[in-house]
């Protein structure tokens, strides 16, 4: 019998992090999953890791890593109708997040959803007021354009065999498809309630080539849009004024005033240099990639649930992790 999903994970170097989404996944009210670990040449102990939890490890050269490569790899073997794709530094709050990532899909009209994701404690400010704007508290089903994020998502199968993703781009390649899908006249649903942690530790330098990265893929898909020196100074003050205010409010501003400005230059230096290197944007996009968000928008903590969340402290203590 086909597995109710399978779960496609993108892992480099992630023994941190692997064991606890694996454990997430363990304690989820749906059990019967394929589990695929898709390694791009680790030198710790993540195959290690993935095996311990009985998952099926697909390995990639690095030299021939994209992010669309590995993702096709891993779906490739999938055996279920409906593909959830993870990053391997995630990990879901409650056992209830496949149930709820997966509930749309009962219309066939749905090609894509994804969930919301949050901060850990270890998230830069700005990192986490870019979570709270791009993943509200409400559900947005059917929503009227693209955005999506691959970090918690899941696709029907059968569509991704009509449309594989783009091995070429440099990031993004989950924008690529949920656009091919759009264009299609298929449904795109965001389900705030499939809620999971994301774990990014970045440096300074991965800030900016992460949005470097984006920015060269952004231009590959709408080739036609542009992104100015001006739009960096505009984009850089409308955003840092509004972490800093919100740092204020906090009381974090002192602890935060350098990474806050930081964080925000690296992001829209590196965007821009992306653009150099590789139409007009539509409000929408512009909303969801570029903007603050608004004053009145809740914050991006857990909404109340009548379910507990995983008890991942808990389980570590029962295996002796400290």
């Amino acid at each position: 019998m086909k597995p109710t999903c399978s779960i496609v994970i993108r892992a480099y170097n992630e023994e941190a992090h692997l064991g606890r989404l694996l454990d997430g996944i363990a304690h989820q009210t749906i059990k019967d999953v394929q589990v695929i670990v898709v390694d791009s040449g680790s030198t710790d102990r993540t195959v290690q890791i993935a095996q311990e939890y009985d998952a099926e490890v697909v390995h990639i050269n690095p030299k021939e890593f994209t992010f669309g490569r590995s993702l096709n790899l891993g779906i490739k073997k999938a055996q279920a109708d409906v593909v959830v794709i993870a990053s391997a530094h995630i990990y879901p709050v409650y056992p209830d997040w496949l149930e709820k990532l997966l509930g749309p899909f009962k219309d066939k009209k749905v090609a894509l959803t994804y969930g919301k994701q949050r901060g850990s404690n270890t998230s830069h400010f700005s990192e986490n007021q870019i979570f709270t704007h791009w993943y509200p508290q409400d559900n947005q089903m059917d929503q009227r354009h693209p955005f999506c994020n691959n970090a918690n998502a899941a696709i029907r199968r059968t569509l991704w065999v009509k449309q594989h993703y783009d091995e070429n781009l440099p990031a993004l390649e989950d924008l690529a498809w949920a656009k091919w899908a759009f264009e299609k006249g298929y449904c795109i649903d965001y389900v705030a309630i499939a809620e999971i942690v994301h774990v990014h530790n970045e440096t300074s330098q991965g800030i900016y080539n992460r949005y470097r990265r984006e920015g060269m893929a952004f231009k590959q898909i709408y080739p036609h849009e542009n992104f100015h020196f001006l739009d960096v100074l505009r984009l850089f003050f409308t955003n840092a004024d509004s972490d800093l205010h919100e740092a204020l409010k906090l009381r974090m501003l002192r602890k935060q005033l350098f990474k806050i400005l930081s964080f925000r230059w690296n992001q829209f230096w590196g965007t821009y240099q992306g653009y150099r290197q590789s139409g007009p944007l539509t409000w929408q996009l512009k909303r969801s990639f570029y903007y603050p968000r608004a004053t009145e928008l809740p914050s991006n903590g857990t909404a109340m649930r009548d379910i507990d969340p995983i008890p991942y402290e808990k389980i570590n203590r029962s295996k002796g992790i400290k």
